[in-house]
């Protein structure tokens, strides 16, 4: 919603002169600029009295009238109605006792009478516009061109409407004449382009020159006073009266915007910028035309005549000056520049009013964006004072130019770091110097305790009224200070800004949390892209306590060992409380989100962010401890990270990590062999041995935990129970066998001593398969794991028949007292009866076998050994037929008869071969003997090595 503005100061008086008018009253007033410096002044009188005055006015000299001519205008007496000044030819139009007299500017030669016109009622000059129309059209509807719209007139004579034109030698043209249209004496008159408006005693008219209709636009009452028009030049609008309203409408006639009422039924109208001059008797009132209300009233004194005074604009867009006429003196009004007018609201505090100006002025063009700014921030400093913060941050938002630094002294006492950086912008000076907030508060306070005594005393001082009803506290003032200095500085810092003005804001802003405690916003903030200046926070911080805050700009700043040394205390410290005693975190090196519940949690994994990038194996080293306490996974995270730029030295870190912590050197050693191709057999073999060191402590904790367990549901078995750690998703055997199987590098021999005596059979396989301890591995597949497809598979993988024998040998005979294996005996001759010598099977079969059980087998196996021997038997002779074949296809192919005639040439070297010796390859290219021998013979002319590729032709081993 709009302001309502309040009266204020818009015209003041500039210059002032006496009136030669003999007490007769002022009829019409007219002033015509010459120069910007220069404006002739006319007044005609009741007595047909018409004087001149000239105006002098510059930014360098005072205002001043003088007054230049006196003339009598010849007639009855009814006084001089309206003067047209026409500069461009030195002439003045006047309207007198109902006929138009012809003058010179300087009203140096008596008035001439123009014969032509008799009985007018009304006259007006044409205003240009260049946003209609300028085209006039007679009767007949021919085109009068090369009008100089400047000098066209309109004369009402009665009810008749005659357009005339002014010529160069100074008389009046007829041009067209316009009767027929109008109910009533024609009294006032207005040409702006192509449209006419009158009036009339019955209503207003609009006529168009270009068509030649005319329009009612509204009848008037009866009783209703004299009809007025005014062109509104700024908005090229007309303003036509009805009694006290003027109602406004654009050159179609149409009303626009909203009507003006006035106090009275105004004498005279006249325009200024934005406002509506209005005249009733010495009552002066300006009106916002837009808003419609009244803004300014003064009085003028009268001469006790009771004659009213009559008003004078200069009639253009960026007119400023009013003259307002009275039978005793003539007043010129300025109006009041919009910055002087602003500085006066502010001084009466009328903060809403001078804003709605600033943006009035703002719309039309006429302030600048750097004054805009400028009061904007005026007017936040002055709200500042005035204790209300949210309003002054606000308007600091909106002033653009305003440098953050200029807020500095409110939060920091001076001297400081960015003293020099406050601009000393006075501004205006309705302001006190800048202070720190908790002194603008005490000066506030003091300033309303004072106008609550004065207003008690009956003296009215401009004050919020709600802090007279409801005085605010101290704490809440200064609470509400700090919070909206806190979003100015927030809204500063996504600015364009100079590093040392950055450096301001951060660490002011940084100040204002800690006064406010608001840990989260100062932690953000630190941990966040900043321009602190640690130094200024780093003993403020500390005292207060706020350690992680200090710990994160540490960080930001590269200040890795101090922050890490606030982590560890922190850790520490969160370690005896009751809340971290209890907590029990879950974490998995997958996870790359890491969601921690507890303080110590929180210490560890803000300093394993800073040791992952970090390059100072010192450093990594001396913090791994402590993190590893809290989170091995952490711990590990640190030891792998590929965000540092030079990875740390193995052994270092070997030597460095806790020899209980046997989970963490597991993981890098893995990551050192896995993810770095490590071929280095010392770590291979720590690797191998830490593996079998965790499956042995594994396989005791079933074995001494196998009766607990049992009846225990398997989903509800803790993963501990199955083998595997926090930081390993596969139980521990799991991976020692797999890397038992990958790799080569480790010392088998060392590692099988350690698990030899251990019932770790599986692993031990692997490593005597490693050995080539092959009767092992096949006892422990066989026999101890019984798992007959992988003894089978691993016989493949030796692929001698003797193996086989062996396999059997240890079905049929298991020792240790067990009872011969002879599903998994008939198995193998099933399987592989065709890799074992029948003679030898029948000896090693066991008396105890029984027969039924092995009879289909032994069939199958006598059998396939005689296929096997038949099969050998077909495969010999086959390969003996092709080579037999092949020997005498090259036999052919050698003692091949070639004819060589004449014509014959070398298929390299083009040649006649003629009586020469030649050569000819299997695909048939034939090259001389000097070829030949630089070609080779198993390299043709084409290039086809045949050696490398060979060449079948058909019929070979084929028709045979």
């Amino acid at each position: 919603m709009a302001v309502k503005p309040k009266p204020r100061t818009i015209l003041e008086p500039i210059a002032e002169s006496a009136v030669d008018s003999c007490s007769s009253p002022i009829k019409s007033l007219v002033l015509s600029k010459l120069s910007d410096e220069q404006t002739l002044i006319y007044v005609g009188t009741l007595s047909g009295a018409l004087l001149s005055y000239s105006i002098r006015h510059s930014q360098s000299a005072p205002a001043e009238i003088s007054f230049l001519n006196r003339i009598t205008i010849p007639g009855t007496g009814n006084g001089v109605n309206s003067i047209h000044p026409v500069v461009q030819i030195g002439k003045i139009i006047v309207h007198s006792d109902g006929f138009l007299f012809l003058l010179d500017a300087s009203l140096a030669e008596p008035a001439k009478r123009v014969g032509l016109f008799k009985g007018v009622t009304a006259s007006c000059r044409r205003v240009r516009s260049h946003k209609y129309g300028s085209n006039l059209y007679n009767d007949g509807g021919s085109h009068i061109n090369h009008v100089d719209s400047s000098n066209l007139f309109a004369v009402g004579i009665g009810k008749k409407l005659v357009l005339a034109e002014l010529i160069l030698s100074g008389s009046l043209v007829i041009m067209k004449d316009i009767q027929g249209f109008f109910d009533g004496i024609i009294i006032t008159l207005l040409w702006v382009g192509d449209s006419i408006f009158v009036g009339t005693k019955i209503g207003y008219y609009l006529y168009n020159c270009v068509n030649g209709q005319c329009e009612l636009i509204f009848s008037l009452p009866d009783s209703s006073s004299v009809p007025r028009l005014k062109l509104l030049v700024r908005d090229l609008r007309v303003l036509l009266t009805v009694d006290n309203v003027g109602i406004i409408v654009d050159m179609a006639g149409q009303p626009v915007e909203g009507s003006l009422v006035f106090n009275e039924a105004p004498d005279s109208i006249r325009e200024i910028g934005n406002y509506v001059v209005a005249a009733r008797d010495s009552a002066v009132e300006l009106y916002h035309k837009k808003m419609g209300c009244c803004v300014q009233r003064f009085t003028v004194s009268g001469d006790g005549t009771g004659g009213p005074c009559m008003l004078a604009d200069e009639e253009n867009e960026s007119g400023k000056l009013v003259l307002v006429a009275t039978s005793l003196k003539l007043i010129c009004y300025g109006k009041v520049s919009g910055e002087e007018q602003i500085k006066d609201m502010l001084r009466k505090k009328s903060f809403k009013e001078a804003i709605f100006l600033v943006e009035e002025l703002d719309s039309e063009g006429e302030m600048t964006k750097e004054m805009l700014s400028f009061i904007h921030a005026q007017v936040g400093f002055l709200l500042l004072f005035d204790l209300h913060f949210k309003e002054a941050v606000d308007h600091f938002l909106l002033s653009e130019n305003m440098q953050p630094s200029e807020l500095f002294p409110f939060i920091m006492r001076d001297p400081n770091r960015w003293t020099l950086l406050v601009p000393r912008n006075r501004y205006w000076g309705l302001h006190p110097p800048p202070t720190l907030l908790e002194n603008v508060i005490d000066d506030g306070l003091t300033a309303i305790q004072r106008a609550a005594f004065l207003k008690k005393a009956g003296v009215e001082i401009a004050i919020d009224d709600e802090f007279l009803l409801n005085p605010p506290s101290s704490s809440d003032l200064l609470e509400s200070a700090i919070e909206n200095m806190i979003r100015y500085l927030q809204a500063c810092r996504g600015r364009d800004l100079a590093v040392s003005v950055k450096e301001g804001v951060d660490t002011l802003l940084m100040y204002l949390y800690r006064a406010l405690n608001c840990v989260e916003d100062m932690e953000r903030l630190a941990s966040s892209e900043n321009s602190c200046v640690v130094e200024e926070l780093e003993a403020l911080l500390n005292d207060s306590g706020h350690l992680r805050t200090l710990a994160f700009l540490y960080a930001g700043k590269g200040m890795s060992a101090k922050a890490l040394a606030i982590w560890r205390i922190l850790a520490r410290n969160y370690s005896s409380s009751i809340y971290d005693k209890d907590q029990s975190v879950e974490s998995d090196l997958q996870d790359p989100s890491r969601h921690f519940t507890s303080g110590r949690e929180t210490a560890a994994n803000e300093g394993s962010k800073i040791l992952e990038s970090s390059s100072d194996q010192d450093l990594v080293l001396q913090h791994l401890g402590w993190i590893a306490d809290i989170n091995q996974v952490l711990a590990v995270q640190i030891l792998i990270s590929e965000k540092r730029e030079n990875l740390l030295s193995p052994d270092e870190v070997i030597a460095a990590i806790d020899p209980k912590k046997v989970e963490i050197l597991q993981r890098y050693l893995q990551w050192l062999i896995e993810d770095q191709d490590s071929d280095d057999s010392q770590y291979h073999t720590a690797y191998a041995l830490l593996l079998a060191k965790s499956a042995l402590e594994i396989y005791e904790v079933e074995i001494s935990s196998q009766d607990s367990v049992i009846g225990m549901p398997k989903k509800e078995m803790k993963v501990s129970e199955l083998g595997s750690s926090s930081i390993f998703e596969s139980p521990v055997r799991e991976r020692f066998q797999i890397f038992l199987q990958s790799s080569d590098l480790y010392d088998a021999e060392e590692v099988l001593d350690m698990i030899e005596e251990s019932e770790l059979w599986l692993e031990k396989a692997i490593l005597y398969r490693k050995l080539g301890r092959e009767r092992l591995v096949l006892q422990i597949l066989a026999l101890k794991l019984e798992n007959c497809e992988a003894a089978e598979q691993y016989c493949e993988e030796i692929g001698r028949p003797d193996a086989y024998t062996q396999l059997l040998e240890m079905y049929l005979d298991p020792e240790d007292g067990r009872d011969p294996m002879f599903k998994a005996a008939v198995r193998l001759l099933h399987n592989h009866g065709e890799m074992l010598d029948p003679l030898q099977v029948f000896k090693r079969l066991s008396p105890d076998m029984p027969l039924q059980l092995a009879s289909n087998t032994i069939l199958r196996l006598m059998r396939a050994r005689h296929h096997h021997h038949r099969k050998g038997q077909i495969v010999h002779n086959m390969s003996r037929a092709l080579y037999v074949d092949a020997s005498l296809a090259r036999l052919e192919e050698r003692s091949r008869h070639v004819l060589i005639n004449e014509d014959s040439i070398c298929d390299s070297c083009h040649a006649r071969l003629g009586t020469k010796l030649f050569a000819m390859y299997p695909d048939d290219t034939v090259v001389c003997y000097k070829c030949y021998r630089r070609q080779g013979e198993s390299t043709s002319v084409t290039g086809r090595d045949f050696q490398k590729d060979s060449l079948v032709k058909p019929g070979w081993l084929v028709t045979r």
